[in-house]
């Protein structure tokens, strides 16, 4: 009656059902994933659950476009609140570390202050991380600005500490870093220092990026008044960055798997309209 064969029909029908099914499955999987880390994009979804879609014929190009339909792929977020404060007396150091090559753990960590709280309860991240690897080092939850809470990260991240050769430590030229009593701590503990020597992001490529990881793939929409759950809160998100999550600029390993070796070669990217790289990409 409509010009269609009845076997064509019913094949149609009986393989719009089996996409279904298998799109079905595809964002069960998806979901049990984010429900440890909820902003996760689809290439590392796609290297982690690589097994279970190659049992039900999932290709990395249906993946994405099973999330599309779905309205599951990922917006990148832009957030600015300013914890920069470099109009101090303090001495400013050089970047050492702009035509470096990372080749091992512990050679160059990168620290950085971020914005986690809300007008009324404002709270800020303090994050110490190796650059080669990308592991999260050390870490302070604080409700203040001041040199204290990235004090309390660095001496962290020297208990962490695994190796005994050379290293830098890089930050912004914010008062936090710059102070007597940070620096004493670097000294104390023979960290050489680099700090950034423009306003251009890129000078601290990796620290930016780890920061942006934390607060918008796995604290985005947390609104928290009290500070002891976000420090719980925080806890948890970074022991899932450094076991569980994977990164482009690793091979897609995770930071603390990274951590254990010094093999394999990071990938860098260069920046636009510049002859510099950068670090490593995330």
């Amino acid at each position: 009656m409509f010009g269609v064969n009845r076997q064509v029909y019913y094949r149609a029908k009986t393989s719009e059902k089996k996409r279904r099914q298998k799109a079905e499955k595809v964002v069960d999987l998806v979901q049990q994933i984010r429900l440890r880390m909820p902003r996760i994009g689809s290439r590392k979804l796609y290297h982690l659950l690589y097994n279970d879609f190659r049992e039900i014929s999932i290709g990395r190009d249906r993946l994405f476009a099973i999330m599309r339909a779905n309205h599951m792929s990922i917006v990148p977020k832009r957030q600015y609140h300013i914890t920069t404060d470099s109009h101090h007396r303090f001495r400013k150091h050089k970047n050492l570390i702009e035509d470096i090559t990372l080749t091992r753990p512990e050679q160059v960590w990168v620290s950085d202050i971020t914005y986690i709280g809300t007008r009324k309860n404002p709270m800020y991240l303090a994050l110490v991380t190796d650059a080669y690897s990308k592991k999260i080092m050390g870490y302070d939850v604080s409700s203040s600005l001041d040199t204290s809470g990235a004090l309390r990260a660095i001496k962290t991240a020297v208990k962490q500490r695994v190796y005994k050769k050379a290293l830098i430590h890089h930050s912004d030229r914010g008062l936090q870093y710059c102070s007597y009593d940070y620096q004493d701590a670097l000294s104390d503990k023979k960290l050489k220092t680099s700090m950034t020597e423009k306003y251009d992001p890129y000078q601290n490529a990796v620290a930016e990026r780890i920061n942006g990881i934390i607060k918008h793939e796995f604290l985005s929409g947390i609104k928290v008044q009290d500070i002891e759950l976000m420090k719980k809160i925080v806890n948890q998100s970074i022991q899932i960055y450094n076991e569980e999550r994977p990164h482009l600029s690793c091979q897609f390993y995770t930071p603390n798997q990274m951590h254990k070796q010094s093999k394999i070669k990071i990938k860098t990217y260069k920046m636009k309209n510049s002859t510099k790289k950068i670090l490593g990409a995330i």
